[in-house]
This record gives structure tokens, C-alpha cells and sequence, in this order.
């Protein structure tokens, strides 16, 4: 199990203890989308879906994943969240919708699994809203693309 920080020298999980380290500044940014029909794209970005704003109910869901994040995650750490943005753009080449998170915060750990979660939590939200119309949705691409801050510094994923 070396070079995994969640593991301790046995092999065991455990929280990985940041106390030394530096409050830093630290940025993520993930991505991810969701395909559907051309008609179920039409729905929402025409205000028909009978649940109501899909994209601005799957905006806030995705900001509170992003809170509650360590909840959800066994191993990650409760975060001082500055940040979090989400944009939801329709896309009628997937046809879908395409999610971005940012998570700021200034702690002692990054803010990666929150992006991620923002992500995914807007992503079902999405699915959730407008299932009754359309069951084979899929959810995929979801990555991270960026972060920074810390001691590994910067990171991009093209």
C-alpha cells in the first residue's frame, strides 16, 4: 500500500492526518455531462419539464453535494468551502448537458472530491428531474480537470 495516503502502515484505512500542513489556497475544477434525446434536451431548455427550472434545481443540488461532501466520502475531511460554482450548459451535439464545478477553499487539503461531487450530485439531479420522460439517460465524463494549491501544486487534465 505505499505511496496511498489513506492506508497507514498495516494496510488499514484511515483519515489521512493534515494538521502540519499549510493553509493554502486551492482551487478545483471537474467536469461531466449527461446525454439524453434531442426531445428531453428540448424539455428543459424550454422550462416543459414538469418538475419545474431542472437546471437551476440541479445548480443548488450540486452545491450542497459540494457541502456535504465529506458526509458522503468516509475518508475525507470536513472543508471551510469559500467556493462553489456550477455551470449547466445545453449541449445539442451530445445531446445533453454539459456540468463544471469550482470549489475554492483555503485550508489544509484540496478540494477535489468536492468538485467531483458537485459534479455528480448535479448530474443525478438532472436525471431525477426528468426520468419520467426518459429512463436511458447516461451520466459520464466525470473528472477532474484542474486543481491547485498544495504541496503537489498545480494539475490540469486535458
Amino acid at each position: 500500500m505505499a505511496g496511498l495516503s489513506h492506508f497507514d502502515g498495516e494496510g488499514r484505512a484511515h483519515m489521512v492526518d493534515v494538521s502540519d500542513k499549510p493553509v493554502t489556497s486551492r482551487t478545483a475544477i471537474a467536469q461531466g455531462h449527461i446525454k439524453m434525446t434531442a426531445d428531453t434536451l428540448a424539455l428543459i431548455t424550454e422550462g416543459r419539464a414538469d418538475k419545474g427550472d431542472v437546471l437551476g434545481i440541479a445548480r443548488i443540488a450540486g452545491i450542497m453535494g459540494a457541502k456535504k461532501t465529506a458526509e458522503l466520502i468516509p475518508l475525507c475531511h470536513p472543508l471551510p468551502i469559500t467556493k462553489v460554482a456550477l455551470e449547466l450548459t445545453p449541449d445539442a451535439t451530445l445531446p445533453g448537458i454539459r456540468i463544471t464545478a469550482t470549489v475554492k477553499t483555503g485550508g489544509q487539503t484540496g478540494v477535489e472530491m468536492e468538485a467531483l461531487t458537485a459534479v455528480s450530485t448535479a448530474a443525478l439531479t438532472v436525471y431525477d428531474m426528468v426520468k419520467a420522460v426518459q429512463k436511458d439517460m447516461e451520466i459520464s465524463g466525470v473528472r477532474l480537470t484542474f486543481k491547485e494549491g498544495g504541496k503537489s501544486g498545480r494539475f490540469t487534465n486535458p
